[in-house]
C-alpha cells in the first residue's frame, strides 16, 4: 500500500500522440512522440505495438506519467510513460473520454 502522499508524486497528465515510428531494436515497441503541453515535445517508448496500428495513434489524447525518470529501452530513451490497461483480450491505452488541454493534470 502507498499512501495519498506517495500517490501525489505521480505526475498524471494529458498528452497528445505526434508521431510514431517502429522501434529500432524491438519487435512490440513503438517510439512515440508526445505533447503533454510544456511547449516541448517528449520521447516515450510504448509496448502498444500488437494493439495498436501507427496510423490510429496518431491525434489521440493519452494520459502520461510525466515525471518518471529517463529509461532506456532497447536502446532508446523514454522519457514518460502512456498509461495502459491489459487483459486476456490484449492492450488497450487510457485515453480521455473527450478532448481536453494538453498538460492538463490527471487527479
Amino acid at each position: 500500500m502507498i499512501t495519498i502522499e506517495e500517490f501525489r508524486k505521480v505526475e498524471l497528465k494529458i498528452a497528445e500522440i505526434k508521431e510514431v515510428n517502429d522501434h529500432p531494436n524491438a519487435d512490440r515497441l513503438y517510439v512515440v512522440t508526445i505533447d503533454a503541453g510544456e511547449g516541448v515535445t517528449r520521447q516515450v517508448v510504448a509496448g502498444i505495438k500488437g494493439s495498436y496500428a501507427k496510423e490510429e495513434l496518431v491525434g489521440k489524447q493519452v494520459v502520461v506519467v510525466t515525471n518518471l525518470a529517463p529509461a532506456l529501452l532497447r536502446g532508446v530513451e523514454s522519457n514518460g510513460m502512456i498509461l495502459a490497461a491489459s487483459d486476456e483480450s490484449g492492450i488497450r491505452i487510457i485515453m480521455p473520454e473527450r478532448k481536453g488541454t494538453l498538460g492538463s493534470i490527471v487527479k
